[in-house]
């Protein structure tokens, strides 16, 4: 079995920047596709972006608009989401989560659509 932990999380100001983490152990990672979801208070799980297992194929929700890039590391074992341009909207908890299959990017908005997660990083921008 995988195990995911997320890290990089942090407080900012609009407009600011982070570099979010997410560390794979156990199971095999390069024939993983990974997402990332966000969820803020009250809210429901909001898809944010994915990325299949070599890389050569990614997908964003719409409101990212350029702002954000996924990309992963095999050897490492690691898959990112840089944030840019930070918006007081984006304050959530951001978790990363795997498909242990056939990868559809087409579903791959849908939160069943994905398996395990880790236990999130929180994301606070405020001015």
């Amino acid at each position: 079995q995988v195990q995911l932990v997320e890290s990089g999380g942090g407080v900012v100001q609009p407009g600011e920047s982070l570099r979010l983490s997410c560390a794979a152990s156990g199971g095999t990672l390069p024939t993983l596709a990974i997402a990332w979801f966000r969820q803020a208070p009250g809210k429901e799980h909001e898809f944010v972006a994915a990325i299949n297992w070599n890389g050569s194929s990614t997908k964003y929700a719409d409101f990212v608009k350029d702002r954000f890039t996924i990309s992963r590391d095999n050897v490492q074992r690691m898959v990112h989401l840089q944030l840019n341009s930070l918006k007081l909207e984006d304050t959530a908890v951001y978790y990363c989560g795997i498909r242990e299959g056939v990868y559809n990017s087409a579903r791959a908005k849908s939160y069943g659509y994905w398996g395990r997660w880790g236990q999130g990083t929180q994301v606070t921008v405020s001015s």
